[in-house]
């Protein structure tokens, strides 16, 4: 398959909780850091133009990147103002991908998997976005789906802190991974505000600019439910190591 696209992976986390000088991506799923697993997952989908956002200890990720056989290209995003934020961050990158699809993905989720990337990517070639969802029992803590009356365009993606009681009962969750043509994210990023309540910039604000625009995102559910998982302590990083060893031997 002949892929046309490129991809920004969000590693800024500092992980206090981790118990560990290494920023969190670097934290180890079976003895391969979690953001190797990502970046394994997009090269296995023929995507090999990757941009890392680097963010608290950038130094420890690009020493780890340049220890890499093939080139991944960082840029810094010097204060912690949301993931849209971030994505703003790597601007110069996706302006040498115009016409392009960028994959967009969390640095701390191992589990996603090319077959969901190349999937989507093939369904998204006239799309302006493209979300991957996931259905989990407690979705507590992820932004959730809120779809069209028709059950499935995107309406929304409401993020916990800012969800209602009804919002909060959808199972349907934003997995963190998004499939965007690269002009109209560059367009949308633009036109990006802070939250009132967070003073952060959402990735998630740019599917209801899309909407306001006429474009119509869309959503792709998949059945990889740990896609979704990431760790943000030692007890889950532990717990993603035991869904490892039983997914993939030790």
């Amino acid at each position: 398959m002949s892929v046309k696209a490129c991809a920004v992976i969000l590693a800024g986390g500092e992980g206090k909780r981790m118990k560990s000088e290494k920023p969190k991506v670097l934290s180890e799923v079976l003895s391969r850091p979690m953001l190797q697993w990502v970046i394994d997952a997009v090269r296995r989908a023929d995507i090999t133009d990757i941009c890392v956002v680097t963010g608290c200890k950038r130094e420890y990720v690009e020493a780890y990147l340049s220890t890499l056989p093939y080139s991944v290209e960082t840029v810094f995003q010097s204060e912690r103002l949301g993931t849209g934020h971030a994505v703003m961050t790597a601007l110069p990158f996706l302006e040498k991908h115009r016409g392009e699809q960028v994959f967009v993905l969390n640095g701390d989720a191992p589990f996603v998997d090319a077959e969901t990337l190349r999937t989507v990517y093939q369904s998204s070639q006239n799309t302006v976005c493209t979300v991957v969802s996931a259905a989990v029992e407690n979705p507590f803590g992820y932004g959730r789906i809120v779809r069209d009356d028709d059950g499935t365009s995107l309406s929304a993606i409401v993020e916990e802190k800012e969800a209602d009681e009804v919002t909060r009962q959808i199972h349907e969750i934003n997995s963190g991974v998004y499939c965007f043509a690269v002009d109209a994210l560059i367009e949308a990023l633009g036109q990006l505000t802070k939250s009132p309540l967070t003073g952060e910039y959402y990735l998630t604000d740019t599917i209801q600019i899309f909407k306001a625009n006429g474009q119509k995102p869309v959503v792709f559910q998949t059945d990889n439910a740990d896609s979704v998982l990431g760790a943000n302590d030692v007890l889950q990083l532990q717990a993603l190591n035991e869904i490892a060893r039983q997914r993939f031997g030790s």
